[in-house]
Order: C-alpha cells, then sequence, then structure tokens
C-alpha cells in the first residue's frame, strides 16, 4: 500500500489513514467489521472522488489492516473513537460518512459526537449487531462461553474465524443506537440488498424508522448481497453521495 500516514490515537492505537486532498465535503468511509480500507468499496471510491476532484478519506480501525493492535482487543467503542480521530486529524470542514455493515453503527455513534457531518450514506447497515445479531443468536451455552472465558469463536464466510470476546459485547450494549433517539439532521441514504445474509431487510427498515431526520431514504437493491460490491451496487453508492452533496 502506498500513501499512508499514521497517527498516534486513544490509548496509544497506531491508526493508518489514506487522504486524497480536494474539494469538500470530504468523504470518509467507514468499513465494516474485520474489513479494511484496501476493500473493494473503499478502493472504488477513492478512484472515483480522484476523478471528481474531491477530497477523500479511508483508514483502518485498530486491530484492522494496517493500524496496529489485535482485532479480538477491540469493541465497537475503540473502533468509534478511531474514526472520530483520524476525521479530526486528516479533515476540516463538513464531511460525508459512508459506512459499510458496523461503518453504518459507527457513523451513527459519530452522528451523536460531531457536528460537522454533512450526510450520511449506510450501505447495509448494522447498527446493534453485537447485541441484536451476535447475543441474540447464541445459545445458552455459547453465552456461557463467553462469559465464562470471554471468548468465543465463529465461523465466517471471507476468512478466518471471528473472535467474539465478552468486552466487544458488554461494550456493545453501552453503544446501542436503536434503543435512543437518533437524530440526524442532514441527508441520509441507505442502500440494502435483498439477498445479504448478514444484515436483514428488517435492520434496514428498523433503521429507517428510527432516525429522526427530514431527509432520510432507503433503497433495496433486488439480489444484491452483503458485499454490495459489483457494479450496478457501486454506480449507486456514487449516486447517493452525489445526491447528498447538494
Amino acid at each position: 500500500m502506498s500513501g499512508i500516514d499514521h497517527l498516534d490515537g486513544p490509548g496509544g492505537r497506531r491508526l493508518a489513514y489514506v487522504k486524497t486532498e480536494g474539494q469538500g465535503p470530504c468523504v470518509v468511509f467507514l468499513s465494516g467489521f474485520k474489513s479494511d480500507m484496501e476493500g473493494t468499496k473503499a478502493i472504488h471510491l477513492e478512484a472515483w472522488a480522484k476523478r471528481q476532484g474531491r477530497a477523500f478519506l479511508r483508514f483502518d480501525y485498530s486491530g484492522h489492516g494496517a493500524s496496529g493492535g489485535a482485532f479480538e482487543e477491540g469493541c465497537i467503542g475503540d473502533w468509534a473513537a478511531d474514526a472520530e480521530a483520524v476525521i479530526a486529524a486528516a479533515t476540516s470542514g463538513p464531511v460525508i460518512l459512508v459506512g459499510s455493515s458496523m461503518g453504518g453503527w459507527i457513523a451513527s455513534l459519530l452522528s451523536k459526537r460531531l457536528d460537522r457531518i454533512a450526510g450520511f450514506v449506510g450501505i447495509a447497515a448494522a447498527p446493534d449487531f453485537t447485541e441484536d445479531g451476535f447475543w441474540a443468536h447464541f445459545s445458552d451455552a455459547q453465552r456461557g462461553r463467553i462469559m465464562n472465558e470471554g471468548q468465543l469463536a465463529l465461523p465466517s464466510d471471507y476468512d478466518e474465524p471471528y473472535i467474539i470476546t465478552r468486552r466487544l459485547i458488554e461494550d456493545g450494549r453501552d453503544r446501542l443506537v436503536l434503543r435512543s433517539p437518533l437524530p440526524m439532521p442532514f441527508p441520509v441514504r441507505l442502500l440494502q440488498g435483498t439477498e445479504d445474509g448478514s444484515v436483514t431487510r428488517e435492520t434496514a427498515l428498523r433503521l429507517l424508522d428510527h432516525i429522526d431526520g427530514s431527509d432520510v431514504r432507503l433503497t433495496f437493491v433486488k439480489g444484491a448481497d452483503h458485499r454490495f460490491s459489483d457494479d450496478a451496487c457501486l454506480d449507486l453508492i456514487e449516486a447517493s453521495i452525489r445526491d447528498i452533496s447538494g
């Protein structure tokens, strides 16, 4: 990877990021759980932003990609703090948050902390997934293992097994966004595939209904899966960013 900058983030976590200079608002890509800034969507949007002369920022949470730390030591609160730190260090002025899967939860948390968000595009956004996805579907034995042993290995369709820790679950409960008001006084575009095996249609609808905003839209794409990375989906993400850019 080239053009990577680093900063010492919260708790001394070494964070890697790539900033493309250009006109604002800066588009900030927030990747998903155990994903990194070299993913298809992040790289595609960076190239698009360069062609458009737009500012763009991609980065890795601690324990992900080129950033320091171990994945198993992280949690939602850490990764939201990482995102906030990188945005503060690398950008000024309005930002548009593009959150993929867990990145949609991170964006929701940032919407309560940052006063310069100009828009949000959620791609298969997965708010509260540690509680409503993992914990809600764990068996009593799995819950016991997490609470007593501190972690649980789950099979993954993407890579090596996910290690789900007690800290991840307990911290996630302190970061839930669907149980309290979620004001988003800026344009919001939510994108969801009908064949997503990780985030349900019901989750997308629940987020749509829960967001308090005057310009919030949800688009379902028939046949799209959780990756949401084929040409048609990538075009839709671009169009959504343009739509909320004013």
